[in-house]
């Protein structure tokens, strides 16, 4: 049992595999922020409020302590005295002698002693705690996670899936990003997602991401053969979730859908086909854009059918709908396919967004 045990914790390069606190720095779950100068200001007030009390205490029974010359203590004396104290410095020139007052100074002094130094080395303190709390959350957050939405590289495509996302109401903590660079990684912890630094094409960083939990995968990676690996280890660890790849180059469309993508975004050459309408219509590349900007205007949505619109024809609803999806597939309005609606369809309409 104790060399199961070993291994399992010498096989550091097996994400997975590694206890909560090892993944720290990996796993990032977002939580709220505290500002650097409050939380020191926080702990000067502490310091501040300890080191008050044990001046009143001792002042309050000064009369069981001398200095060195057998003298009572003033209240500088007793200011003196709680200082070098707390500090553990404890010169000696001051001393309790009677009964009463080295009681106080075990059961009041002794403590506030602790308290101080704890102050003292907060910011140590305070990073072990976080430490502890990042793996406390990254031990709650593997248990639970479900039905979310991992986002493969945060460049500029990944970055606008993710703010398309948000901008539909999706929330960030249903959203993982996973990244190798940690700079882009912070930037998206801002933003309150999930992050894990590590290359997408490894299997146990998908999992550490949760991919075999996830409802969808969208692989933006910055060159095409890397999207191809990642899609064929996504879909062999999710077979169910829907995974959208984006590529450069067209003729590697049938790679990603082999690799088992269930859409495929062709963003060179969508951008190229934009170029091209742009010098001739380009209130036409202005509507575009407006439909796949979710916040303002109108934006491309799906639904499902009303009971009363069953039988109907798509048509002559009162959302302008472009398409119907039947049984996994997209009906353009206008097939004889689509010239009723049925219960089980779901409608691909315009709505209007509220700006």
């Amino acid at each position: 049992m104790p060399g199961r045990l070993r291994a399992r914790f010498s096989r550091s390069d097996v994400l997975t595999e590694r206890p909560d606190f090892a993944l720290v720095g990996i796993l990032r779950v977002p939580q709220l922020q505290t500002s650097p100068s409050r939380a020191i200001t926080r702990r000067v007030g502490y310091a501040v409020v300890a080191l008050t009390f044990a001046v009143l205490v001792v002042y309050l029974d000064r009369d069981g302590y001398r200095d060195a010359q057998g003298d009572a203590l003033s209240l500088l004396d007793c200011i003196y005295y709680a200082t070098v104290s707390l500090s553990t410095t404890g010169y000696g020139d001051i001393t309790p002698f009677t009964p009463e007052a080295r009681l106080i100074n075990v059961l009041v002094v002794t403590p506030l002693r602790i308290f101080f130094l704890i102050v003292l080395v907060g910011t140590t303190l305070s990073a072990l705690t976080e430490s502890s709390r990042q793996a406390f959350k990254i031990q709650r957050w593997r248990r639970r996670v479900r039905n979310h939405t991992v986002v493969v590289g945060y460049g500029t495509k990944g970055r606008t899936a993710v703010d398309a996302m948000l901008g539909d109401g999706v929330p960030p903590s249903d959203i993982v990003v996973v990244d190798t660079d940690p700079v882009v990684l912070e930037t998206a912890a801002g933003q309150g997602l999930v992050t894990v630094q590590g290359s997408a094409t490894k299997s146990d960083v998908l999992r550490l991401a949760g991919v075999q939990h996830a409802a969808a995968i969208i692989v933006a990676a910055n060159r095409d053969d890397t999207a191809v690996l990642v899609t064929l280890s996504a879909r062999e660890i999710a077979p169910r979730a829907k995974i959208v790849a984006a590529i450069r180059e067209s003729e590697n469309t049938h790679l990603l859908r082999q690799s088992g993508a269930d859409s495929v975004v062709i963003s060179s050459e969508t951008a190229g086909r934009l170029l091209g309408i742009a010098t001739t219509t380009p209130s036409v590349v202005e509507m575009i854009e407006d439909l796949l900007t979710p916040e303002a205007g109108f934006a491309i949505a799906e639904r499902d059918v009303e009971p009363n619109e069953v039988g109907g024809s798509p048509r002559h609803l009162s959302d302008i709908v472009l398409g119907v999806v039947r049984d996994g597939r997209l009906l353009r309005v206008g097939s004889p396919e689509v010239d009723a609606v049925e219960a089980d369809d779901k409608l691909l309409y315009i709505r209007r967004v509220s700006g």
